[in-house]
């Protein structure tokens, strides 16, 4: 499991390489990992998509 620092850092990340399209990016890899049946893995994508929508701010939903 990624540490809660670990998590926003590759949430920054992902922001500053893709923009906003970097939820959408994560949202696909927490999918993929659920098909694979990897549900740790699947979990930590989520949480980093959680983190992304909080960096971004309250005026995008």
């Amino acid at each position: 499991m990624m540490s809660e620092v670990q998590v926003h850092t590759v949430a920054r990340q992902m922001l500053e390489r893709h923009g906003f399209a970097a939820i959408a990016k994560a949202a696909e890899r927490a999918q993929a990992c659920e098909g694979r049946g990897e549900a740790d893995e699947a979990k930590e994508w989520r949480h980093i998509v959680d983190a992304m929508k909080i960096m971004r701010g309250p005026h995008h939903s």
